[in-house]
């Protein structure tokens, strides 16, 4: 199918963007790898298309003032992948090379994939799981607004019809942190049938301070949890998989689908979240972030 007909404009700045966007009939464009598909198949019908790669502070991208990464709506998936900077987050480039195909990231957009807020999705997850904070501006100002508060069903957020992502910021790994990140797809780049991102932080004497995980692909979200009393059950994958099986049938209530049942993405799921834990926790303990 083709698009319906819109009107396409390119403001040059945020005020002007707000403008167009004012009456809830149009659409910001960024990337638009997640946009395009559903204008094509006729899902969505704005009467405008509000492009908004030209506001010079929507282009902006790297740390921040609080000890975080930050990224604004125009940047693409593929620059921070690539960015020194962001290895301060760590999860990011755990989870990037999984965020859809290369080509796909070349064009889309961190935020746009945030603001798209699809359940499988894997960067809302890691927004989530580390408390990242998402900035959002409309017609009654700017406001920030945390990212497991952001996502409020699938394909649904926080932001209204007049408002946009401006920009989110993850904050960067401490002393003591380590990270957990896995996914299983039909094949590499699809959607995930189960996803597990998590983050263990550990006191200089390697005791457990803290440690929280989020599942995507299982709900109609992606569902963040506190586990630390969950690491006292155990430490290794096989210790653990009794307290993630359980967890999975508290978490995991997608309906089946032709890629797998329930109870097949529960198994999935309570596999990914005992071999990642058990991960994390010994990295933080090592010192390591990644590997």
């Amino acid at each position: 199918m083709k698009a319906a007909p819109f009107a396409y404009v390119r403001p040059p700045t945020l005020d002007d963007v707000l403008t167009e966007l004012a009456g809830g009939d149009g659409k910001v464009l960024a990337g638009g790898q997640s946009l395009v598909p559903v204008l094509a198949m006729r899902l969505g019908r704005p009467a405008t298309l509000v492009d908004v790669t030209a506001v010079p502070e929507l282009t902006e991208y790297g740390p921040d003032a609080r000890s975080g990464y930050r990224v604004a709506a125009a940047v693409r998936q593929r620059v921070v992948e690539h960015d020194p900077a962001a290895r301060d987050v760590p999860l990011i480039a755990m989870a990037m090379p999984f965020v859809g195909h290369r080509e796909l990231r070349s064009r889309g957009t961190v935020c746009g994939s945030l603001a798209h807020a699809d359940p499988a999705a894997e960067l809302p997850a890691v927004a989530c799981c580390l408390d990242a904070q998402v900035e959002v501006a409309g017609p009654s100002g700017a406001r920030t607004v945390p990212a497991k508060e952001f996502v409020t069903g699938a394909m649904t957020t926080a932001a209204g019809p007049e408002d946009v992502v401006t920009a989110v910021t993850f904050p960067a790994a401490r002393p003591g942190d380590g990270f957990g990140f896995a996914e299983i797809a039909r094949r590499h780049g699809d959607f995930a049938l189960a996803g597990v991102v998590c983050r263990v932080q550990v006191a200089d004497s390697g005791a457990v301070r803290s440690a929280v995980l989020t599942g995507f692909g299982i709900s109609d979200r992606a569902v963040t949890r506190d586990v630390t009393a969950l690491l006292a059950t155990g430490e290794s994958e096989e210790d653990l998989r009794p307290a993630t099986t359980e967890l999975a049938a508290a978490l995991v209530d997608t309906g089946g689908d032709t890629h797998g049942s329930t109870g097949y993405r529960r198994r999935l799921f309570a596999v990914l979240a005992a071999r990642e834990l058990s991960r994390a926790l010994r990295r933080a303990r090592e010192g390591r972030t990644i590997a």
